[in-house]
């Protein structure tokens, strides 16, 4: 059975999603932040104070080549996957790429106390900044992603209702 990839802006669920997902259908999870981590040795904020963005890039490409081997598992990707088109490729060999998206109030209320993501712009508010990645994002996410969700009025469970009900659509599903 194909992976079920979660891609998306952060605060859009992919984390929660993903845990739910993978419980629900009895699939291994894989956290590709924290494959990242365990492969450099340190946090993502580290990554990006000592090596900088270009190298946890590079980082991620190895780690999404690498889980895009596997097979039926749920894939919680990072936020910035899909700026390499080699990562999307390598995750749709196996995969069905699903975008969970949110609106900004939403994003930034989910996000704004969190310590583990670094700054993506410089000299930018925190709503200015996510409004400003997702205007570049938005257009790779959708191009990449087969099924779109909007996470910002959905519960966890409604939303990983609607992924199911996708993949049944597909017939990815043996169960439930």
């Amino acid at each position: 059975m194909p992976n079920i990839v979660l891609i998306g802006y952060r605060g859009t669920g992919k984390t929660a999603v993903g845990k739910q997902l993978a419980e629900v259908l009895n699939r291994k999870l894989i956290e590709m932040d924290r494959l990242i981590s365990e492969k450099a040795g340190m946090s993502i904020p580290e990554i990006i104070e000592k090596y900088g963005w270009t190298r946890f890039r590079e980082i991620e490409s190895e780690v999404a080549e690498m889980v895009s081997k596997l097979r039926n598992c749920v894939i919680d990707t990072g936020g910035g996957v899909i700026l390499r088109s080699e990562n999307v490729e390598n995750l749709k060999k196996r995969g069905i790429i699903i975008l969970l998206k949110a609106d900004i109030p939403t994003i930034s209320n989910r996000i704004q106390d969190d310590d583990q993501r670094p700054s993506l712009t410089c000299n930018k508010s925190f709503v200015e900044e996510v409004g400003e990645v997702l205007k570049q994002r938005t257009m790779m996410y959708e191009d990449a992603a087969e099924f779109c969700i909007d996470t910002s009025k959905l519960t966890l469970e409604e939303t990983v209702n609607r992924i199911i009900r996708y993949l049944k659509t597909k017939n990815v599903l043996t169960k439930p």
